[in-house]
């Protein structure tokens, strides 16, 4: 099965997913959009630059690495993971955006906007601007402006400016609204990078198809390895670019691919971020497409939760939702609590520090890989690494030196300013 190939006649649907719903002051920019994307796809220099640009700039391809103690210690299957963490900036992000930066160049627009929850996104976006030239505005929630301080950081020192949204829930949701905002009124020379695989077409299949990186070099690199295909295929979702980027090298294969969402403190708590694995969504459109979104009768968005900033998104890719329809895309939900000891166990047994984000995916592996046979094969995207979350993973391991050390510098830094 072809990724793009169920769109049913309609451009930019998948089923009844997806679409183009947007405020007809856009419309020409979005044809803008979807005529230089069609016009990427079918030229192949086009591709060729954009995978030697990831090369030499990003550090392509990054490495499947095997997890020999976690395995013997789980005593199940063989782990496999994806290390989209080793990319430059540090997660899988970058290659949207790389991708998105040399498309902006043939549109000739001189300056971009993004929105970014886990702060990724926008680290890697300012990134791409500094490196082609663009200005650069991220939009942010004021909630995860202050647990992703490390990444506020480098994305202002990289130059661009760090808007701080403090409406709604003043997280992700409320990022893309202000983002939109601004694309609405500035749209003559500005490109929308949009971060995840969601919003209007062609935002869900653009993302998608630059993310197909990390699948194509993952299967190859699996074969290579270990002579077959994994058994399971694991990924976390928010919006769904990275579970999109690995799901993408196996969907032609008898090969199991689970989307692993945010848990949060439970289903009955109503304080998660889980549109399918809890089956709490609903149908609806909004933010520019039609998906299931974690909303209430009247269509009022609920407020989401997750320890990871990047997963507390109300809606899901539309393609994946279609996938789940189809039985070819199985979802689960890790909580909080499993989320943080499976945290543990990675970093004591493998050295290895994922995102809080990705670890959800780390989270549901492992459970699944203690039951499976030893000759059977998990693979994990590992979307981001875990130094971006040092605030919020030592809040959540509830590290007492890392609060001491944070308490003497907050004293420090106030001495110094009133002496």
């Amino acid at each position: 099965m072809g990724l793009f190939d169920f769109a049913e006649g309609r451009e930019g649907y998948y089923g009844k997913f997806g679409g183009t719903f947007l405020p007809e002051i856009l419309h020409a920019t979005i044809e803008e959009l979807k005529a230089c994307f069609r016009e990427c796809k079918n030229d192949p220099s086009f591709w060729r630059e954009y995978v030697e640009l990831m090369q030499s700039y990003s550090g392509r391809p990054t490495p499947v690495t095997y997890l020999p103690n976690l395995s013997a210690k789980l005593g199940g299957a063989q782990i496999y993971v994806k290390r989209e963490d080793l990319n430059h900036t540090g997660s899988h992000k970058v290659n949207n955006v790389i991708g998105q930066g040399l498309l902006c160049k043939r549109l000739g627009k001189k300056r971009v906007i993004a929105e970014t929850g886990a702060g990724q996104h926008g680290f890697a976006t300012a990134t791409m601007a500094a490196k082609f030239g663009f200005d650069c505005t991220i939009y942010m929630g004021a909630v995860d402006v202050a647990r992703q301080r490390p990444n506020v950081f480098w994305m202002e020192n990289l130059g661009a400016e760090v808007v701080a949204v403090t409406d709604g829930q003043q997280t992700l949701k409320d990022a893309i609204n202000e983002a939109m905002r601004d694309w609405v009124t500035n749209m003559a020379d500005t490109h929308y990078v949009l971060g995840t695989a969601c919003g209007p077409h062609p935002f869900p299949e653009m993302v998608s198809w630059f993310q197909s990186i990390v699948g194509l070099e993952a299967r190859e690199q699996i074969l290579a390895q270990t002579g077959k295909l994994p058994n399971k295929v694991f990924a976390c979702v928010g919006g769904g670019s990275n579970a999109m980027g690995l799901f993408q090298g196996f969907l032609d294969d008898d090969v199991e691919l689970i989307g692993c969402e945010a848990g949060g403190h439970g289903p009955e708590s109503h304080q998660h971020a889980s549109r399918l694995a809890y089956t709490d969504a609903s149908l609806g459109v909004a933010q520019g497409y039609k998906t299931y979104f974690l909303q209430n009768e009247e269509g009022n968005m609920n407020e989401t939760h997750s320890i990871a900033a990047g997963l507390d998104y109300i809606g899901v890719n539309p393609i994946m939702a279609y996938l789940w329809e189809q039985g070819r895309v199985r979802f689960d939900a890790a909580t909080d609590d499993e989320v943080r000891d499976a945290l543990r166990l990675v970093m004591s047994t493998e050295g290895l520090i994922p995102a809080l984000e990705s670890t959800h995916g780390f989270a549901k592996a492992l459970q699944e890989a203690a039951k499976m046979n030893k000759d059977e094969i998990v693979l994990i995207n590992m979307s981001g690494r875990g130094d971006k979350d040092i605030f919020t993973v030592a809040d959540a391991l509830d590290d007492n030196k890392w609060k001491h050390f944070i308490s003497q510098k907050a004293a420090q830094y106030a001495q110094e300013k009133n002496s």
